[in-house]
């Protein structure tokens, strides 16, 4: 059974639009991600995949990461779509969230932009922002969106989700 879409008001977007094979576009909003008090990124040179019923996962260029903030684990995974992922533990002081951030060290041709970029989990994070807004996690324990006040859903990994 397919949700029923939430029509998107004013200046915002439903994840229902985005495209399936998904997109990735270049975002000029400013985005961090605070990890035990600290912010660990800051750009203004992310990249957002966008996917049918997903909120838009961000990445991050590495350049825009504090060193030695993302320490590489064995976790690697397959996306039809972006081919192989490889998995971080982000650590800052005492603190460690292990497989919490992302990327794909050599995509596929169409997903070009995002290599050299890193996604963070935000349900992982002390939080997440875009261009001040603290985002939500997409609800899940497998799915890495970034919700903002602009994206509408339902979404993917909410319940009752597991069968669309």
């Amino acid at each position: 059974m397919k949700p029923k879409r939430i029509p998107p008001g004013p200046g915002q977007e439903s994840v229902w639009d985005y495209p399936r094979p998904p997109r990735v576009e270049e975002v000029t909003k400013h985005i961090q991600v605070i990890f035990n008090g600290e912010i660990i990124a800051d750009t203004h040179r992310a990249k957002r995949v966008l996917e049918t019923s997903h909120p838009p996962a961000y990445y991050i260029p590495f350049e825009d990461i504090k060193p030695g903030t993302l320490l590489k684990t064995q976790r690697e995974t397959w996306c039809e779509w972006k081919g192989g992922g490889s998995y971080y533990t982000v650590k800052v002081g005492d603190k460690q969230a292990e497989n919490a951030a992302w990327s794909y060290p050599n995509p596929v041709p169409s997903f070009s932009a995002i290599k050299n970029c890193v996604s963070f989990y935000p349900g992982l994070m002390d939080a997440c922002y875009v261009e001040g807004e603290k985002v939500l996690p997409q609800p899940g324990n497998f799915y890495g969106g970034w919700i903002t006040s602009e994206i509408v859903g339902p979404f993917k990994g909410e319940p009752g989700t597991q069968w669309w």
